[in-house]
C-alpha cells in the first residue's frame, strides 16, 4: 500500500476549518458548549491589620446567604455556588465570567477569636474579620518545691 499525498486544495477540511469558513460565509453550522466541571477560585486578599486578619473575596452577583463559611482548625474555607442569570438558550460570544460552584481556601497564621468572627457582603466583595486569640495563660506547677 502506497502514502498518496493530498494537495491541499482537496484536503478533507477539519471541524475548526468549518465553523471558520462558516464565521466567513456569515453562517453558522453549530455552536459550542462550554460546561465548567471544576470549581474556580473568586480573588482573594488576605491581610492582617490591628491584631486582626481580614479575608476579603472579590465574588459580585451574589447575596449575602448564598456563601457557606467554614472556620476548620487553622484554615478559612469559603464556598458556594454563582448562578448564572443568562437564558439557557443564549448563544455566548465571548465567556470570561466564571459561574457555578467556587472555592476558596485561607491558612490562618495564628490562632482566632471564633466567636468575634464576623463576615459581610456589600458591593461584590465578602469580608471576613478574624480577631486574633488572646494568648492562654498555663499554669505552672513548680514540682521540685515540698507540698505541705
Amino acid at each position: 500500500m502506497s502514502k498518496r499525498e493530498i494537495p491541499p486544495e482537496q484536503s478533507i477540511p477539519s471541524r475548526t476549518d468549518l465553523d471558520v469558513d462558516d464565521v466567513v460565509r456569515g453562517t453558522t453550522r453549530r455552536w459550542v458548549v462550554v460546561r465548567h466541571v471544576t470549581i474556580w477560585h473568586p480573588p482573594t486578599d488576605v491581610y492582617e491589620h490591628a491584631d486582626q486578619l481580614y479575608v476579603v473575596v472579590e465574588i459580585a452577583g451574589m447575596r449575602e446567604g448564598d456563601f457557606n463559611v467554614i472556620l476548620q482548625s487553622h484554615k478559612l474555607i469559603i464556598s458556594g455556588t454563582r448562578k448564572r442569570t443568562t437564558p439557557s438558550d443564549a448563544s455566548y460570544h465571548q465567556l470570561e465570567i466564571a459561574f457555578g460552584e467556587f472555592r476558596t481556601e485561607v491558612s490562618l497564621p495564628w490562632p482566632v477569636e471564633r466567636n468575634a468572627v464576623t463576615a459581610t457582603y456589600r458591593d461584590g466583595f465578602l469580608r471576613v474579620i478574624l480577631p486574633h486569640a488572646a494568648p492562654r495563660s498555663v499554669q505552672i506547677v513548680n514540682l521540685d518545691e515540698e507540698q505541705p
